[in-house]
């Protein structure tokens, strides 16, 4: 990149497995706003997110750490943010979503300037229950990529001109229960089915996979498939925005998700603990006004997006983290890691992925024991023993599952968007 941009922007979805966009081979034109610009951006084939959920997920992409230590036993934030860094680096910094398990509940208010986690009624874990009303009034427990949209381009609005900023906008369209609007899934199906039937198929599938039919299973992947194409209209309404303020040739742009979802692919729906591709292939395109649009196939991290802000302002890390901006070697190792929860909190799982093959294993942290599963090769088994030699000291501080004192209302909106 010839210089450095004056602004940084960080799209996440969640829930938005790579193979779903057609960018990315598949056989639905669920992406035209992402599939052009993926023609002028840098984008990567094999980009894997650092974990499989929310939880662990979104802290590594905003830490550029692991999991096991960018959140604490209690998944509050435990690591210094890209926000924060940016604040002391003279940005503005903005993070628009609706995301319960990454609120300010969560300390992930941090380095913020504005932060809007959508409990519009609370400003703490203790949310009025007039939050509940609100919800009721909108139908929905998250708010729309429509409305982040227009709530993060306010505060943009509200900026001093040619001050710089970073923004985070993160969209719950793609995550379950599915609930696309008429418009876009009547491009791949009708059905009769009410949004109470949508729901309680959508807990079914999580609770009892094996009683999901085929066609069951073709229609939570048919509004699964139409939510991604209403999210790429409205980020592409959201460019669109960016440009006609004369900002995104500004700008940094970075598009990414903070984890996929399953469809059965390995017996179970939704994102569980588990890091197989359907849960942790993820997109990732880098665009940037100067820089050529290329395809880069070398397995990256979404742990990498970090270190690549701060190299794109000039800032270097003090450690071996990579920058996206930079030569990759082609024979790089990504890893992946999650905790168990509930009667397997006392597991966790990695992954290692290399342009070579793949190694996973789990380990007992009560039995201090290991069990390679798939592992391409003995160099892959090596490499991954390796890389949890060194994670283990984080690992046993970190068995704790849940913190006990969520607030009743973050509770409710976790149960209705399947996390309980």
């Amino acid at each position: 990149m010839s210089e450095s941009p004056q602004n940084i922007v960080l799209l996440s979805a969640d829930a938005l497995r790579a193979d779903h966009l057609s960018c990315y081979g598949y056989h639905r034109d669920t992406s035209p706003i992402l599939d052009a610009l993926a023609e002028e951006s840098i984008q990567f084939t094999n980009a894997y997110s650092a974990s499989s959920h929310t939880r662990e997920a979104v802290p590594a992409l905003l830490t550029g750490r692991y999991p096991d230590v960018a959140i604490d036993s209690k998944y509050n934030l435990a690591s210094e943010s890209i926000a924060s860094m940016l604040t002391k680096n003279g940005f503005a910094t903005g993070g628009f979503h609706s995301n319960p398990f990454v609120s300010r509940a969560y300390g992930f208010d941090q380095g913020f300037d504005v932060f809007d986690d959508d409990l519009r009624l609370g400003q703490h874990k203790l949310i009025a229950l007039a939050q509940r009303v609100f919800d009721k009034l909108r139908n929905r427990h998250y708010a729309r990529a429509e409305e982040i949209n227009t709530r993060s381009l306010k505060w943009i609005d509200s900026l001093d001109d040619g001050e710089p900023f970073f923004l985070w906008n993160h969209y719950m369209d793609t995550h379950g229960p599915y609930d696309p609007p008429q418009e876009y899934l009547s491009a791949y199906r009708d059905h009769g089915a009410t949004k109470q039937d949508l729901q309680s198929l959508y807990q079914r599938a999580i609770k009892q996979p094996e009683s999901i039919t085929d066609d069951e299973r073709a229609l939570l992947i048919d509004l699964y498939d139409a939510e991604i194409r209403y999210n790429d209209e409205k980020i592409g309404a959201f460019l669109e925005a960016l440009r006609e303020r004369d900002l995104l040739k500004q700008s940094l742009l970075i598009i990414t998700a903070d984890h996929g979802d399953a469809f059965g692919e390995h017996g179970y729906y939704e994102h569980p603990r588990y890091l197989h591709d359907e849960i942790t292939h993820v997109p990732l395109l880098i665009h940037s006004p100067g820089t050529p649009g290329r395809t880069i196939s070398t397995p990256v991290s979404t742990i990498d997006i970090v270190p690549t802000i701060l190299d794109a302002i000039g800032q270097k890390t003090d450690d071996d983290r990579i920058s996206l901006l930079s030569p990759l070697a082609k024979n790089r190792n990504v890893f992946s890691q999650v905790r168990g929860e509930k009667d397997e909190s006392h597991l966790r799982r990695y992954a290692l992925r290399s342009s070579e093959g793949v190694g996973f294993c789990e380990r007992d942290s009560d039995a201090d024991t290991l069990r390679f599963e798939e592992c391409t090769s003995a160099s892959h088994r090596a490499d991954l023993e390796a890389y949890i030699e060194n994670r283990v000291g984080a690992d046993d501080n970190d068995t704790s599952v849940e913190s006990e004192e969520v607030d009743d209302e973050i509770e409710r909106r976790l149960e209705a968007l399947g996390y309980k």
